[in-house]
């Protein structure tokens, strides 16, 4: 299916898969709750701004875009610790207000593009948040399911979706959201980070391929 339809139906399938990673995580919500009250409004506000970029943007330029975004997000997770560092090193620790920021711009690109989106906010959050990453995959749950919730009702308006692939998807997105989450608790946090980064990379590559490749030469008959 054309790209612009396969992100859509996506945002649509995944929103259920994100409300059972968010229950997953339901037992470390008291040590992040105080991060969910400062970044609701603009997740809130970001991805209605990223869906609706995303309904006035043309097939070929969304192919075109897609691979970035992914890169971007992946290059930004690899190198968290590196940045939160220098961060702190510098006497530079992000604000929440700040961070509030740091949230809509992440929003924005949420609803735009879900992939990827989850490897942003981890990204953000390091810069502001404490906690493990399992503590930060906890707000990421949350928000992410805001974001895919907004950008899935302004998709479904507009009528850029696949029923029957959101169905399917859908089914599959909660079994893994909830069991996911439960897993991925017991999983070394840096081997975590480092793992989700290589598949961010992998996949910009390949939609990069798929953007920028040369045509086939005709054949000569």
């Amino acid at each position: 299916m054309p790209s612009n339809i396969a992100n859509a139906t996506n945002s649509v399938a995944l929103w259920p898969g994100s409300m059972a990673g968010a229950i997953g995580f339901r037992n470390l919500l008291p040590k992040t709750a105080k991060y969910l009250k400062v970044l609701i409004v603009p997740t809130v506000v970001g991805s209605i701004i990223g869906a609706e970029m995303f309904i006035h943007t043309s097939t070929r330029m969304f192919d075109r875009v897609i691979p970035w975004l992914i890169l971007l997000a992946a290059l930004l997770l690899l190198f968290q610790p590196t940045v939160k560092s220098f961060a702190l090193k510098h006497g530079r620790t992000t604000s929440p207000a700040t961070g509030a920021v740091l949230q809509l711009l992440v929003s924005i690109y949420g609803g735009y593009f879900g992939a990827g989106m989850g490897i942003m906010m981890l990204a953000a959050f390091a810069l502001f948040m404490e906690g493990t990453i399992h503590e930060l995959n906890a707000v990421k749950s949350w928000l992410g399911l805001v974001i895919n919730f907004a950008a899935s009702v302004m998709f479904v308006f507009q009528r850029i979706i696949d029923p029957t692939v959101a169905i399917v998807l859908t089914m599959g997105s909660v079994v893994g959201g909830f069991y996911a989450a439960k897993f991925s608790q017991k999983v070394n946090p840096d081997k975590m980070r480092i793992v989700i980064a290589a598949y961010g990379l992998i996949a910009s590559m390949y939609f990069m391929y798929k953007a920028f490749r040369l045509p086939s030469w005709p054949e000569i008959g």
